[in-house]
């Protein structure tokens, strides 16, 4: 398994606008109708990177925890699905169902959304506040596969807290790492 690392958006970014395909219900959605009025989360996942998996109980925990705190979830694959066939949306479907996701799962097939957040990985993540200015960007927490580290979601937790409460989050934010986006 490859590693790579995030790019790092660098803080303050406005979260460019996206209309994609929410493959649970097959309906095209913006992130104008999606965004939390306190914050949004945004992250590049898909269905087959080892990262992923390793994380993907606390992602639908995550969400779970947080929207009624006024933080939305949506998550978004830009893999290449004719060359990586496990990440094609009807597997998308299953994967956000097995999983327990209550988020969109949107899929950008043209690949122009993860470009857009200069996204490198899956797990991406990156979080803006109410306006939809970059507040973190970078890492879930310290644990990888095979690490033995518990996966517990403190960084992005510790962002989304500090977020609800009106405190500065903190700048010092370490990249996330998982599987390159699979490119056209």
């Amino acid at each position: 398994m490859a590693r790579t690392e995030s790019n790092m958006l660098p803080l303050g970014t406005k979260a460019p606008d996206f209309n994609l395909i929410d493959t649970v219900d097959n309906t095209k959605k913006s992130l104008n109708e999606l965004k939390g009025t306190t914050g949004t989360l945004v992250m590049f996942i898909c269905n087959h990177c080892p990262f992923v998996i390793h994380v993907s109980s606390e992602l639908s925990q995550l969400a779970k925890n947080y929207v009624s705190k006024g933080v939305n979830c949506i998550a978004i694959s830009s893999n290449d699905a004719k060359n990586y066939p496990q990440d094609r949306p009807e597997l998308m479907t299953k994967n956000a169902i097995d999983n327990d996701y209550i988020f969109p799962y949107l899929y950008d097939q043209t690949q122009e959304v993860a470009k857009a957040y200069d996204a490198a990985c899956t797990p991406d993540f990156f979080l803006f506040d109410g306006d939809l200015k970059l507040v973190y960007t970078g890492q879930l927490d310290d644990s990888r596969p095979g690490n033995g580290k518990p996966v517990t979601g403190k960084d992005i937790r510790a962002a989304m807290n500090a977020l609800i409460n009106k405190e500065a989050v903190n700048p010092n934010q370490k990249p996330s790492m998982g599987c390159n986006i699979k490119w056209i």
